[in-house]
């Protein structure tokens, strides 16, 4: 978008990745939703369609915002007269340092995930957003022990009746052949024939893609399909080793059976990991799939950027950082604006591009002295996904954030079909959820949009029988 925008100017992206981030496929499904592919293509792509546009591989180093300056970690030197951040999240993993535990954020953590999957009889899932959702569900051949810190999975997009809805999938032994994957790997020259360390924490590759595990074999050692076994209100208590879990003389749990009979475990692992309800199970490797932290740390050192409570740069309505000449957008900031009543800022592909394409159009209205005015986008909280192969789409506060109890829930669901939720509030619709193919989305997008008062239809807003898009287009 800058590159269009400056056509004369030299614009440079700096990333440490050899590979940058493409949006393909995209397709604007209703006034707020999109939907889109995220592919990986080598950087010359980008300098060849935009000759303006010089990509630099490296990390980024220091920030010298008085000066106007960045320091790269190949020794050079770069003056801006705007600069954007954009470096995003880092996997937020339970125990740092511990080589039995993998983070999944991005492409190459997913590779190193696989390689370690594919001699797996059992691993411990521990975390409940879209990506621990997502790894369950795929993997096969596995046994997945899945501790999650609330009562029901997927706290993140939905609430406990959703959960329910989807849990049969979970269970289904034959799954129906995923989609072919689009996207492709590149990778940089000699780096296939290295041996990777497993625990590369510190190493930052690039956010994963909405459609991540596709393409990838997510497939273990043992001959069944799914075996997934969830510990609910629990969180990892330590992770002992080997060695020292058998000097601790404590039993393991094997892995429960059918009827639910919890018996002692025979085999030795590798690794084990104690939960806080008191139970201990051994594993192959754990999985941290537990969230993302902004990525500011290279960035803050001699700067006096306003930080929000959740670590990320603070950013005003125009994508400004608290520095002059600085803006920050995507995961690595914190929308500080007012927000619009059913918006929210949440760390996702979606919201990345949106922010990005929007903070280079206040780059370039402030170089020229314009004004602009907030983003659509920015109206209503939009994002679609698939989960368990169903499609989801999330509208508006739809687990009622922010509301506190001055709301009600309306439900609709059909067993191994559709699930309908929608959120009132004095008589408005506030949010939704609807997971399979409700075709809901645009009708549900503009009642929230324009808050008409639906308090006169009542339950019959989520009749079957009634055709409810003939009221409201």
């Amino acid at each position: 978008k800058l590159a269009m925008e400056f056509p004369s100017e030299d614009i440079f992206l700096v990333t440490a990745s050899p590979v940058i981030k493409a949006v393909t496929n995209f397709k604007q499904v209703s006034k707020t939703l999109e939907e889109f592919d995220v592919e990986e293509q080598p950087s010359f792509l980008l300098e060849k369609r935009y000759p303006n546009i010089k990509v630099i591989q490296s990390g980024v180093k220091q920030l010298k915002s008085d000066e106007h300056n960045i320091f790269t970690e190949d020794g050079k030197e770069y003056v801006y007269e705007k600069l954007c951040l954009c470096a995003g999240a880092k996997p937020k993993l339970i125990f740092e340092g511990n080589p039995y535990v993998l983070g999944i954020r991005d492409t190459d953590s997913a590779q190193a995930f696989q390689k370690n999957l594919a001699q797996a009889e059992r691993i411990v899932v521990v975390g409940n957003g879209g990506i621990a959702l997502e790894l369950v569900y795929e993997i096969q051949g596995c046994e997945v022990i899945w501790a999650i810190k609330d009562k029901a999975i997927g706290n993140t997009f939905f609430d406990a009746g959703a959960a329910e809805f989807l849990i049969p999938k979970l269970t289904a032994e034959n799954q129906e052949t995923p989609i072919e994957c689009k996207r492709t790997k590149y990778t940089v020259e000699g780096s296939e024939e290295k041996e990777r360390p497993i625990a590369v924490s510190d190493k930052l590759g690039s956010a994963l893609g909405p459609d991540w595990h596709e393409g990838l074999h997510l497939k273990g050692t043992k001959e069944f399909s799914h075996k997934v076994h969830i510990e609910i209100l629990c969180e990892v208590k330590k992770i002992h080793l080997q060695q020292e879990f058998v000097q601790l003389q404590r039993t393991s749990v094997a892995f429960p059976k059918e009827d639910k009979t919890v018996e002692p475990d025979e085999v030795l692992w590798p690794v084990y990991v104690e939960l806080t309800n008191g139970k201990i199970y051994g594993c192959n490797f754990i999985v941290s799939a537990t969230g993302v932290v902004p990525n500011v740390k290279p960035f803050l050192d001699g700067n006096d950027f306003a930080v929000g409570e959740d670590g990320g740069l603070k950013v005003d309505k125009h994508m400004h950082t608290s520095l002059p000449d600085i803006y920050a957008a995507g995961d690595i900031c914190t929308a500080s604006w007012a927000p619009s009543p059913v918006w929210h800022q949440m760390r996702l592909w979606t919201q990345a591009r949106q922010m990005g394409w929007y903070a280079a159009r206040c780059m370039a209205a402030d170089a020229s002295g314009e004004s602009i005015d907030m983003d659509f986008c920015f109206e209503l909280f939009a994002h679609v996904t698939k989960f368990f192969n169903y499609k989801v789409v999330v509208l508006g506060k739809y687990n009622a954030q922010g509301l506190g109890l001055d709301h009600e829930l309306m439900l609709r669901c059909t067993k191994g079909q559709e699930y309908v939720k929608v959120v009132m509030q004095n008589g408005r619709m506030m949010g939704a959820v609807l997971i399979g193919e409700t075709d809901l989305e645009e009708t549900f997008e503009n009642l929230i949009l324009n808050q008409m008062d639906l308090s006169a239809y009542g339950e019959d807003l989520l009749n079957p029988d009634i055709d409810i898009e003939d009221y409201f287009d």
